[in-house]
C-alpha cells in the first residue's frame, strides 16, 4: 500500500512539474508573440508612413502645382435626389465619367465630398462641361448639363461641382 502511495505522489509531482514547466513556457512564447506583433505594428506603421510620402511625392512629379487642376463633387444637402453618373470634360475632351455606388452616394447625401478628379491643364482659359443623370424623390430620371469657364493661373485651381436636381453650381478656388 505504501509503494502504491508513493507511486501516486510520484506521478503527482511529476505532474505539476510538467504543468509548471508548460506553463514558463506558455509565459515565453505569450512574451515573445507579443514582442514579435509590437514589431509587426512597428514596421506596419512604418510601411504606412512611407507609402503615403511616396503618394505626396508622385502626386508632386504627375501633377507640378502650374498645370495641377484638382475637381470634387458634392450634393446639396436639401436634395433628395440620387445621382447616377457624372460626366466631366475639359475642353471637349472627356476626363471622368464616373458611376455612383450606394455606398458613395449615401456618403455625399451625408455631406460628404468626393475628389473626383486630379490631373493636368495649361495656364488660360478652359472650358468645362459637367453632365450627370439621375432620379428625383418621385422616381422619374433626370438629367442636368452646365457649362462653365474656368481660368487657371500658375497656382493649383480647384473646383467643386454641386449637384443638385435643379441645376449644378460650380465652385471655383
Amino acid at each position: 500500500m505504501k509503494k502504491f502511495i508513493k507511486k501516486i505522489m510520484a506521478g503527482i509531482a511529476v505532474m505539476l512539474l510538467l504543468m509548471t514547466t508548460t506553463a514558463l513556457a506558455e509565459e515565453v512564447s505569450r512574451e515573445q508573440i507579443k514582442g514579435l506583433d509590437e514589431q509587426v505594428q512597428e514596421i506596419k506603421s512604418d510601411v504606412l508612413s512611407i507609402a503615403a510620402e511616396l503618394n505626396k511625392l508622385e502626386e508632386k512629379l504627375l501633377y507640378p502645382s502650374h498645370t495641377q487642376i484638382a475637381i470634387f463633387v458634392s450634393l446639396t444637402p436639401e436634395d433628395e435626389s440620387q445621382v447616377d453618373y457624372v460626366d466631366i470634360s475639359i475642353d471637349g475632351d472627356p476626363i471622368i465619367h464616373h458611376i455612383y455606388t450606394f455606398k458613395e452616394l449615401e456618403a455625399l447625401q451625408k455631406g460628404g465630398v468626393q475628389r473626383i478628379y486630379t490631373g493636368n491643364v495649361t495656364t488660360g482659359n478652359h472650358e468645362m462641361m459637367v453632365t450627370f443623370n439621375g432620379k428625383s424623390a418621385g422616381g422619374s430620371d433626370f438629367q442636368k448639363t452646365e457649362t462653365i469657364q474656368v481660368e487657371k493661373d500658375v497656382a493649383p485651381k480647384i473646383v467643386e461641382i454641386v449637384l443638385a436636381q435643379e441645376s449644378i453650381t460650380f465652385r471655383d478656388r
